[in-house]
């Protein structure tokens, strides 16, 4: 007797199918962000991320740990970004009074301008390419 070699598995149903839909879509949005920020704004997404939560944030400014739970990503990670966003005037480091460890991120008159014209390119490309609700 041949040995199957894939276990007992339902077919794909509604959640599997509603699963690829939005990683289908997710990539597409992605690699469009990618693309239009970096063609237009010399942006990546994961800077425009930043630049954006920093917006919304009060004084614009935010804990760099808060920031990259934020932006889903490692504290190592973030340090590599900001210091990128920092080498272009976007974005500096300050000491946190509070927590001597703590370092804010904030965000620079520069960053804000950037981040505002971004904030169009990024705001069309979702409402064109995300699904209608």
């Amino acid at each position: 007797m041949p040995v199957s070699v894939t276990p007992d598995v339902a077919p794909p149903g509604d959640v599997v199918t509603a699963w690829r839909d939005m990683v289908a879509c997710h990539a597409a949005i992605c690699a469009a962000l990618e693309r239009e920020l970096g063609e237009r704004h010399a942006l990546g997404v994961s800077d425009f991320e930043v630049l954006d939560r920093l917006a919304e944030s009060p004084d614009g400014k935010c804990r760099a740990q808060d920031l990259a739970d934020s932006v889903h990503l490692s504290q190592s990670a973030l340090s590599r970004l900001v210091d990128r966003l920092l080498k272009n005037h976007l974005v500096e480091r300050c000491a946190c009074d509070d927590d001597r460890r703590g370092i804010y991120v904030v965000l620079t008159a520069e960053g804000l301008r950037r981040q505002a014209e971004a904030a169009v390119t990024h705001r069309d490309i979702l409402a064109r390419l995300l699904p209608a609700r």
